[in-house]
């Protein structure tokens, strides 16, 4: 994604507004630039950015680390690692983390808003359009070309997440490999296997002792056991369809998936396709998928897929409370631990263990690229396109979203000859 120029600054630069942070030089430079260009950027991001949750942690690294330096390396992993590790969509709690991080409360709660609210619009607007007019053929078109080049576009945001994170570290490269292939078999984000990476990081390099090294991976076990435990449960025990109110119905089922669903955006869809359509009845298959092809031609985050279904099922009301829902636990469950994150960054034990999850963190979104590739490219045209959109991206950086306009057009053009043949 394309971001304008940011002019450089003139005169002293305030210190951060974060409460507790060391107003040395190096902090004063990289938070400088205030609460609101940092809202006005979320916002930007949320309205232009495509590609999903591995994307967006890309260009998030990309413009507020590399390019304009808002955020220093260290903070940014700690924000990866701290969303990695607790339930919810990944692009949202980095959004959010990284707001608190800069900006206590306040930053968190107007970045998390300004990267929400726009997508949001977009999908009440194509809810409106999609009852109003009795389905959308061209959402399938669009997704037929965006979802094949989005391919290009994480691929692209991976490789270099990974490369700015892991660097020449052989331990955190030999931890992303081994996420990668994990995640590539299981087709899904495990969050025990982060705990695990950031444990052993620990244990090789920031050694606590034997009895708080037994105490860490107790508690990192029991953490593990009751989050596989946990999401278990939930996914096991909805609640029944037709108890209760339908907007309390909504409210609840998509709270529980924002509490207990580990990973990207994506890894919800399983979660959201046996609660909506096996057991609430709310939606069929064919009005599923056309759901997640919404999430996929929006940008902003993937599960905002869940205000298409509140849409479908209780219009306006139903979609507010399924975005209320899907993404306070998401809100929570990032700035209640953040301040212990943040007060104790500079611990060697925390350092390490944020090492070793972040290391996990890349490879699992690198895992992540083959698992949506297998699901994109599926015949010569979305192959085509793949590739065609990482190359242009690879060789002359356009901004990504005239790729995806240009993918879009593409898809509108084949898929009606794709379906006919």
């Amino acid at each position: 994604m394309s971001t304008p120029q940011v002019e450089p600054q003139r005169g002293p630069v305030a210190p951060s507004a974060s409460a507790g942070r060391p107003a040395d030089a190096a902090s004063v430079a990289l938070d400088g630039r205030g609460l609101w260009p940092l809202v006005r950027y979320f916002l930007r991001l949320g309205t232009l950015g495509f590609g999903g949750p591995v994307a967006l942690a890309g260009f998030m690294h990309r413009d507020l680390v590399e390019r304009r330096r808002w955020i220093a390396e260290d903070e940014y992993r700690l924000g990866l690692a701290l969303a990695q590790i607790m339930p919810g969509p990944l692009a949202a709690q980095l959004a959010i983390a990284l707001g608190y991080f800069q900006h206590g409360i306040v930053g968190a709660t107007l970045v998390g808003l300004a990267f929400i609210l726009p997508t949001f619009l977009m999908v009440v607007a194509i809810s409106w359009a999609y009852v109003g007019y009795g389905g959308l053929w061209w959402m399938q078109a669009l997704f037929y070309g965006i979802g094949a080049a989005v391919i290009g576009i994480i691929a692209i945001a991976a490789y270099k997440l990974a490369r700015s994170t892991n660097k020449r570290d052989p331990l955190l490269w030999g931890i992303f490999a081994v996420l990668a292939v994990v995640t590539a078999w299981a087709q899904a984000e495990l969050a025990q296997f982060f705990i695990l990476a950031g444990l052993l990081v620990l244990a090789v390099r920031a050694w606590p002792g034997w009895v708080r090294a037994s105490l860490v991976a107790l508690g990192g076990a029991l953490v593990a056991l009751g989050i596989w435990l946990v999401e278990a449960a939930v996914v096991q025990g909805a609640p029944a369809a037709g108890a209760g109110d339908v907007l309390l119905q909504i409210l609840v089922f998509f709270a529980k998936a924002g509490a207990f669903v580990f990973g990207s955006g994506l890894a919800i869809v399983p979660f959201l396709y046996q609660g909506v359509v096996q057991q609430f009845g709310w939606l069929s298959e064919h009005q599923f998928l056309d759901a997640v092809a919404v999430a996929m031609i929006t940008p902003g985050p993937v599960v905002i897929t869940v205000s298409f279904i509140g849409y479908l099922v209780a219009g306006l009301p139903g979609a507010t409370l399924a975005a209320l829902g899907i993404f306070a636990p998401v809100y929570l469950f990032t700035i209640v631990p953040a301040p212990w994150f943040k007060r104790h960054r500079d611990s060697a034990q925390l350092r390490a263990f944020v090492q070793g999850a972040t290391a996990a963190a890349t490879g699992a979104i690198s895992g992540a690229v083959v698992v949506l590739a297998q699901r994109a490219i599926f015949d010569l045209p979305t192959a085509a396109i793949a590739l065609a959109s990482l190359g242009v991206l690879w060789r002359y950086k356009p901004p990504e979203p005239l790729v995806v306009l240009a993918a879009a057009a593409v898809g509108l053009a084949v898929w009606p000859l794709m379906r006919g043949g």
